[in-house]
């Protein structure tokens, strides 16, 4: 068997961080620190419904299937925020996630998770990530941690930055045909700082869709 070359190998590091570049135009530094970037955009209806399927309630918030396989484990080590609203804003920030490595599982950008849980440029950003593991022919395996979360609300009640950690550390890129598990050595690259934009939905009770993502990477604070 041929060895990986070296240049696919960062390239499969690399994507297997996700959200390692910012969603959107503009500077991740803010001008004012009250304002959240994107506060003022507005969320817009999923393109696709979820269809029924086997996944438990509790895989299925909103109804929708977020539900990924055994060897994909996203985990979500952070406390609920008092307010209602950025508590849910939280709770669909994690789901925004699951959609995307569920897209990434079922090799497509079109599941209905990545359209109920994504806009505008959350959306595109979305399909983006997964295009780039359905090109090199990966999947993910292993443990995909975030922690050190915290809130903000925009002014406007409609809008809400969740903001956390990623240790990406001990999840790994897979590629699809063979089953072979492309492990990386630890290092800075593993660990970013992630926010994600929340909207809320205008007709949808307590659902909330990403509509922009900034990171930082390599993020000395979060190991």
């Amino acid at each position: 068997m041929k060895r990986r070359p070296l240049p696919v190998a960062a390239a499969l590091a690399a994507t297997a961080a996700l959200l390692l570049t910012a969603c959107g135009s503009g500077d991740d530094k803010s001008s004012d620190k009250d304002k959240i970037a994107g506060a003022d955009q507005a969320a817009e209806t999923p393109k696709e419904s979820a269809s029924p399927s086997g996944a438990p309630a509790a895989d299925k918030p909103d109804g929708v299937d977020v539900s990924l396989p055994k060897d994909m484990d996203l985990v979500f080590d952070w406390d609920k925020p008092k307010d209602k609203n950025e508590a849910a804003a939280m709770d669909d920030a994690a789901n925004y996630l699951r959609a995307i490595y569920r897209g990434v599982d079922k090799r497509t950008t079109k599941d209905a998770a990545v359209t109920a849980y994504s806009t505008g440029e959350g959306l595109h950003y979305a399909q983006v990530q997964i295009n780039e593991w359905i090109k090199g022919g990966w999947t993910a395996h292993g443990t995909r941690r975030h922690y050190d979360a915290t809130t903000r609300s925009a002014s406007n009640g409609k809008s809400v930055e969740v903001a956390f950690c990623a240790d990406t550390g001990k999840f790994y890129g897979k590629e699809v045909k063979t089953g072979k598990i492309l492990k990386t050595e630890p290092s800075l690259k593993d660990f970013g700082y992630y926010r994600i934009v929340m909207v809320k939905f205008p007709t949808g009770k307590g659902l909330w869709q990403a509509s922009k993502v900034f990171v930082e990477t390599a993020a000395e604070k979060c190991r």
